[in-house]
């Protein structure tokens, strides 16, 4: 039997058999992923003391997600359509991503002044790398990128599967629990020239330092 397949905008897609939906039947299901784990790990425990250390969220006394106020007033906004409902440039909203590097960078930045900075808006962090990836590939000097060493587990599938070979640098001393600054200076100081680092701007993912 044949059928068609009608998508959520109305239009009427070409028919297909029923059959071809067993070409998915051998994808094999992805890897568990730990943090997910660690959370169903988390809602299982009867501890009345168990503390959720999984998604780095802001949480309230209840161990509820916190939204925080700005979020919210942010969020009534763009629900309102205060700003309407318009596509946004192939960059992004322009008037976003220039607060956001102000913000980013301070009014008074020099580099952001010198036209040093770029910008572009995307979906989330994880697609922002997936984004920068692509273009690394495409027009980098290099087809690598250095990451610290940890990273957030998911930074190196991401850059991985973008075609560019990840390469690590220093940046946790396990011994003594901090930034191992010399060793972070010395493996980007050996660095090709051209090299781009990945940096975690602000409580690093996931040593917290």
């Amino acid at each position: 039997p044949r059928r068609s397949l009608s998508l959520i905008s109305g239009v009427t897609a070409s028919p297909i058999s029923r059959s071809a939906s067993s070409a998915w039947t051998e994808v094999p299901a992805g890897p568990p992923d730990p943090i997910v784990g660690l959370n169903d790990a988390f809602a299982s425990d009867t501890s009345p003391s168990r503390v959720n250390v999984g998604v780095g969220a802001y949480r309230d006394d209840d161990g509820r997600p916190y939204v925080l106020p700005v979020v919210a007033e942010a969020e009534s906004l763009v629900i309102s359509g205060a700003y309407g409902n318009e596509y946004s440039a192939i960059g992004g909203d322009a008037e976003f991503c220039r607060l956001a590097c102000e913000f980013a960078y301070g009014p008074g930045s020099v580099p952001a002044a010198e036209g040093r900075v770029a910008m572009s808006q995307t979906l989330s962090g994880t697609g922002g790398l997936r984004v920068f990836g692509e273009f690394l590939r495409k027009f980098g000097a290099h087809k690598h990128i250095y990451v610290p060493d940890p990273t957030w587990g998911n930074h190196i599938p991401i850059f991985g599967n973008a075609g560019i070979e990840v390469r690590k640098y220093r940046y946790y001393e396990r011994a003594t629990d901090s930034l191992d600054f010399a060793g972070l200076c010395e493996d980007l100081h050996a660095a090709p020239e051209g090299s781009c680092v990945l940096l975690h701007a602000c409580a690093h993912n996931p040593t917290g330092q």
